[in-house]
């Protein structure tokens, strides 16, 4: 006897979900999720860096620094969710430990004693470009595989991270 079409539905949705099939290749996936990954870590490896140079940073530019980084911090805050969705929107866990991201990131963690103001932000200076060339490096894998949202993704935060750290770098100019 032939099930019916609804009990074929029923019975495949009480295994449990469907395959994903977003026309993009489970290699293709896994991959891109393993980029995002990176730049999920490089983010919120820099969000902290920047949330300490927020909480430590002295001297005459005070003021100005303080608002700026906290500025910073919450854009960096605000950045990790949708970066850390897309891994998951494509079938695969995001990464969510110290121990996570220390392996998997490019910027560096906050130095122990806090510098100075200028030193501050020339630290983030540098982690705002090495985040820009971590989406950078992954955007043709995204691009050849067809998945623009996560090209998408990628070209925004390209965009915020060298916009950044030209702002910044005005800073140490004389």
């Amino acid at each position: 006897m032939a099930k019916s079409p609804v009990k074929t539905i029923v019975s495949a949705s009480v295994r449990g979900a469907p395959a994903i099939n977003i026309g993009i290749s489970d290699k293709d996936r896994a991959a891109i999720a393993q980029g995002l990954s990176r730049l999920l870590a490089d983010t919120y490896t820099l969000y902290l860096t920047t949330h300490n140079f927020h909480w430590n940073v002295t001297g005459p530019m005070f003021n100005t620094l303080h608002t700026m980084f906290m500025t910073q911090y919450t854009e960096l805050w605000n950045a990790v969710d949708p970066v850390a969705e897309r891994i998951r929107s494509l079938g695969h866990p995001a990464p969510g430990s110290y121990a996570q991201f220390s392996k998997l990131a490019t910027v560096p963690d906050a130095p122990v004693t806090p510098p100075k103001a200028l030193e501050m932000v020339r630290i983030l200076v540098q982690g705002h470009e090495a985040v820009a060339r971590t989406a950078r490096e992954l955007f043709p894998m995204a691009d050849k595989a067809s998945d623009e949202p996560t090209a998408d993704l990628l070209t925004q935060r390209m965009t915020v991270h060298e916009q950044t750290a030209w702002m910044l770098r005005s800073l140490l100019e004389e």
